[in-house]
């Protein structure tokens, strides 16, 4: 354990239907670097996952998504997931949490699904994304660029098309965190 991310506190914002792999991976390897993990949710006490072509397992909920403060959380992590991110879409306080990394420059990883819910008019400036075709519009209309890339890391930003890339998402995601925190760390 290198403890690299101790004192930080990450919230993985999902709802039922969140593709585990996509939460769990990360998170196993985030809790190796000493970090604070937290699951938000549209859901109250266990929010179900989705493993391969059925339902998973059970995780439990640290904080309902109407309750939780982007400024509580040092990083962000949004697994992917069909239905997970349907009913995260149609929520203010999604648009609220992600919204307030987007402005205050606090770290994002996104895979799969997950990706769409940085499309909020206005807030990506110019953010270098991967992104499925079927995304796309609504990230640039939102000010993203779009790369052809698989796994895209832009300053704060790390994004993924899918599983296919979760081992590098997961590399991804703790060098960017790590890097992050030790600048931060650093000013």
């Amino acid at each position: 354990m290198d403890n690299t991310l101790t004192g930080k506190t990450i919230a993985i914002l999902v709802s039922n239907g969140f593709e585990e792999a996509e939460m769990t991976e990360p998170q196993r390897a985030l809790l190796k670097t000493g970090a604070t993990l937290r699951t938000i949710s549209t859901e109250t006490g266990l929010v179900n996952g989705w493993h391969g072509k059925s339902w998973g397992h059970y995780f439990p909920v640290d904080k309902q998504l109407g309750e939780a403060l982007g400024a509580d959380f040092d990083m962000l992590l949004l697994p992917g997931g069909e239905r997970s991110v349907a009913k995260l879409q149609n929520s203010a306080h999604t648009r609220r949490i992600v919204g307030h990394f987007l402005d205050a420059g606090k770290p994002i990883a996104a895979i799969d699904h997950g990706i769409q819910l940085l499309a909020i008019p206005g807030k990506l400036r110019g953010r270098l994304l991967a992104a499925p075709e079927a995304y796309r519009a609504d990230l640039q209309a939102a000010g993203g660029k779009i790369s052809d890339e698989a796994l895209v890391v832009d300053d704060i930003t790390v994004s993924a098309l899918g599983q296919e890339q979760l081992v590098e998402f997961v590399e991804a995601v703790v060098k960017l965190f790590t890097d992050v925190a030790s600048v931060r760390k650093a000013a």
